[in-house]
């Protein structure tokens, strides 16, 4: 479209000049001052226009610039990780990787009777991250023991967790426990209890059956009146 614009501006340029010289040819000194000034004319008319085109040039060139350089910046905002869709990719990419809450399916748990009849008696739960991605888990588990239907609450030595997520990466571990306190005359005995994962709302999941082994892995039964369950923990509690 430039150079149509440039061819256009040359021919008008040479049949402006035409015109000039067939006046000249006519015309006396009248014509002759007629020519001047048709000549200024064409001239101004053709500087104007070469200027014109030189500004269209000059804008398109600027336009092309900031186009060029609009684009290039957001691609490099894009490619660099700056403040675009480069930051957007990075935590999509991030997102599609990182820790998912715990199901339940991929974890391995296994409880441990611990201390039986002495003080500090508990249950140790283990969960095992048997998949190859990370999960978390939140807050503390849901346990019932036996075949109670109560669910047991929070042990009041262990500070509230609130939502905090504790993560498991493969083949990792993290802990709970149920202490056990026996008070009077109405103890239950079990070796078999319920475990159930809460999310961050604190609903609970399904529930999975598990039993109580002694230390050297064989069935223990264990007794209560009373029991709580402590938080989630990277660390094994009451481990002394």
């Amino acid at each position: 479209m430039r150079t149509k614009r440039i061819r256009t501006t040359v021919l008008t340029a040479a049949a402006t000049a035409a015109l000039a010289l067939s006046l000249t040819a006519c015309g006396g000194s009248d014509g002759g001052k007629d020519t001047k000034a048709d000549s200024g004319r064409s001239a101004g008319s053709t500087s104007g226009a070469e200027g014109a085109e030189g500004s269209g040039k000059a804008d398109g060139q600027d336009t092309d610039s900031k186009s060029s350089g609009g684009s290039g910046t957001s691609g490099g905002s894009g490619s660099n990780g700056g403040s675009g869709s480069g930051d957007t990719t990075d935590q999509a990419a991030a997102g599609s990787t990182a820790a998912q809450p715990c199901k339940g399916d991929e974890l391995s748990i296994s409880v441990q009777h611990r201390f039986p009849a002495e003080e500090g008696e508990h249950l140790l739960i283990t969960a095992r991250n048997a998949d190859s991605k990370p999960c978390w888990v939140t807050s503390y588990p849901s346990v019932m023991l036996g075949d109670t239907a109560t669910v047991l609450g929070h042990s009041s030595k262990d500070p509230a967790s609130g939502s905090a997520k504790v993560t498991v990466k493969p083949g990792g571990q993290v802990y709970s426990a149920v202490a056990l306190f026996v008070d009077g005359e109405t103890s239950n005995t079990s070796s078999e209890l319920s475990i159930a994962l809460r999310d961050q709302g604190g609903d609970t999941g399904p529930g999975h059956e598990n039993g109580a082994v002694d230390d050297k892995g064989g069935e223990s039964e264990f007794t209560w009146d009373s029991a709580d369950v402590t938080n989630w923990n990277t660390a094994k509690p009451y481990d002394f």
